[in-house]
């Protein structure tokens, strides 16, 4: 039987060696939360998070402990608004790339 690597595992090779899958992964989880679909745009940022800078890291840049940071993307987390956007807006900074949000055909 062949040997396979978990999806987590996948994920994280490809961002750490594809920094366009990287934006575009980081694009998908915001644009995820946007239209409704908060738990899983959280499962994109949380795996994002992971195969980039960590949660040790971001809790630092964050001045947040990386335990809260790691329930509040959880399943069950429901992260503020507040803390939301400094953790997006520091990944944006992370990843070289900037957001925007543009009206679009419904």
């Amino acid at each position: 039987m062949a040997l396979t690597k978990s999806f987590k595992e996948l994920v994280q090779s490809r961002v750490a060696r594809d920094p366009d899958f990287a934006a575009a992964l980081l694009r998908e989880g915001i644009d995820t939360m946007l239209t409704g679909d908060v738990d899983t745009g959280k499962a994109i940022l949380r795996d994002y998070i992971k195969a980039t800078v960590g949660f040790e890291k971001l809790g630092e840049a964050t001045d947040t402990p990386p335990k809260s940071l790691i329930r509040m993307f959880g399943p069950r987390g429901n992260p503020q608004a507040r803390n939301l956007f400094g953790i997006i807006g520091y990944l944006q900074q992370q990843a070289g790339v900037e957001l925007h949000v543009m009206a679009g055909p419904r």
